[in-house]
């Protein structure tokens, strides 16, 4: 079969990093914009210039690192903010992934996840023949938020709140998973639709 994209999204803390890991474990190439958001904000990059430019150069740490704390709190504090850090770094990160795309192509990868939180927001689901999205309660959500980043109930709701609600993503995508289902059930969900692509070769 040839090459297949297929989006993966969903709000914050629904659990997408679960999901995209269930992916990889049934033999798909997993690129993560997280990841290449990461490569944006290295030291010295024109991205992270730009970014303390529209922040304040508090996000950058007297070592010249981004400062991902500072960054999101101003970031995620408003959606004007978020549109900003977004108008920012979106062109950079679907640039590398249409490389990284192509790399894997070659390589003959037969799916390719592209897993983006903001798939939707950076015109990325443009590289993907199929969407996947991961949703789950906001109760569910705001718990694993603070747990996994150690932060406030208020620092999470600012970035829940900077995000759309559950129908802007199942009213736009081929597949849903409930992420605040049992992992068994995630996990069986994830095998039956990869399982779908393969066999359909879509």
């Amino acid at each position: 079969m040839n090459s297949i994209v297929v989006g993966l999204t969903g709000q914050t803390g629904a659990g997408k990093s679960t999901v995209s890991e269930f992916m990889k474990n049934l033999g798909c190439t997993v690129i993560s914009a997280d990841k290449i958001a990461r490569e944006a904000t290295q030291t010295g990059s024109e991205c992270l210039k730009r970014l303390a430019d529209c922040f304040g150069y508090d996000i950058i740490n007297d070592d010249g690192s981004c400062n991902r704390k500072r960054l999101a709190q101003k970031a995620f504090s408003s959606r004007e903010s978020t549109d900003l850090l977004n108008s920012i770094t979106h062109p950079w990160i679907l640039r590398r992934t249409a490389e990284y795309i192509s790399q894997c192509k070659a390589d003959g990868s037969d799916i390719i996840i592209f897993d983006a939180p903001q798939l939707f927001e950076s015109g990325g689901e443009k590289m993907c023949e199929l969407v996947v999205a991961v949703t789950a309660p906001t109760e569910t959500r705001l718990s694993r938020i603070m747990k996994r980043d150690g932060i406030s109930k208020d620092e999470a709701l600012l970035r829940i709140n900077a995000q759309f609600d559950e129908s802007y993503y199942t009213s736009r995508v081929d597949y849903v998973i409930d992420g605040s289902q049992p992992l068994e059930q995630v996990q069986k969900k994830v095998t039956e639709i990869i399982a779908g692509i393969r066999k359909a070769g879509v």
